[in-house]
């Protein structure tokens, strides 16, 4: 266990198993991101952001190809009606997929300006749309296309599917990124990974009071993430806080004490818990895709 696993509070090892290990399920990525599992398929898909599409792996057939080109595909995500969405660096926009496999524009622009590049996407159980949009996808050609930026800001969004309406529940971050509600959605964490494109800028996650259903108050730091930043995370029915970071996995409790780490040979950028128990921990790590069983269950998507 001492070789996968870091303990910083004892309170970790409740969520630890003995007999496991981190296993290796793909190799072949340039930036791989975005994991979703489909629980009623028994899959994972995810996205290989510079190779310009999406992959999908299954328990003993392996790695195939879910979408190519996928118009350089970032965050994913499943609504209610356990349909797609996917945050597309290449269209600027958020799209859904339909049970038919057609393509519905969510989200391509703000009061009339294109929006920056979507990064990451989580949908509340009343089936609004909540995502990130920082500039990652327009900075250069390698994960979508450069170009300036028309808003001038990075925001993080709130979109009514049902209205169309789409309003700023946000607007005071550097570069917005991973996002996800506590298990009862009193609460949304939010990422700020400014660390990236400066030496001192932000690496930490933010947690935002959810009031009335559609507005943010507070907007504390939680945790500072260290080394690497929190591009990714999920949490289990406990309210843990499971985080990409560049040594691996970062579980940090409600209270925002570190417990404990998952070490990945690779700087990880995302996470999402699977499995037919939900406790497998799936995690994307610059080229490859891994799995871990943990003593926990992720909150419950479709």
């Amino acid at each position: 266990m001492a070789d996968y696993f870091e303990i910083h509070d004892e309170r970790f090892r409740e969520y630890l198993l003995g007999n496991v290990w981190v296993e290796t399920l793909f190799t072949g990525s340039l930036w791989a991101e975005g994991p979703v599992w489909f629980a009623d398929g028994g899959y994972l898909v995810w996205s290989d952001i510079p190779n310009n599409r999406m992959l999908c792996w299954k328990e003993g057939l392996g790695t195939t190809v879910f979408r190519d080109p996928s118009n350089y595909s970032n965050g994913n995500t499943r609504d209610r009606h356990g349909r797609l969405v996917t945050c597309e660096h290449g269209g600027r926009r958020v799209t859904r997929t339909e049970h038919d496999g057609g393509i519905t524009v969510l989200a391509d622009n703000h009061e009339g300006k294109r929006l920056n590049s979507p990064n990451d996407v989580v949908v509340k159980s009343d089936g609004t749309v909540w995502f990130t949009d920082p500039p990652y996808g327009i900075l250069t050609d390698y994960e979508g296309y450069k170009a300036d930026s028309e808003i001038g800001a990075n925001y993080v969004y709130r979109l009514d599917p049902e209205s169309g309406r789409l309003s700023v529940v946000a607007d005071d971050f550097d570069k917005p990124n991973g996002l996800a509600f506590s298990p009862d959605e009193s609460i949304l964490y939010i990422a700020d990974t400014g660390l990236s494109h400066t030496v001192d800028g932000p690496h930490h996650i933010r947690a935002f009071s959810v009031k009335g259903g559609d507005t943010l108050t507070g907007g504390e730091v939680f945790a500072d993430v260290n080394p690497g930043v929190a591009d990714g995370f999920r949490l289990d029915t406990d309210g843990n806080v499971w985080t990409s970071a560049g040594d691996g996995i970062h579980c940090y409790a409600p209270d925002g004490t570190l417990l404990g780490k998952i070490l990945i040979p690779e700087k990880v950028s995302n996470c999402v818990f699977g499995g037919a128990r939900r406790n497998r921990l799936f995690v994307t790590a610059t080229t490859s895709l891994y799995a871990v069983y943990v003593n926990a269950r992720g909150v419950q998507t479709p």
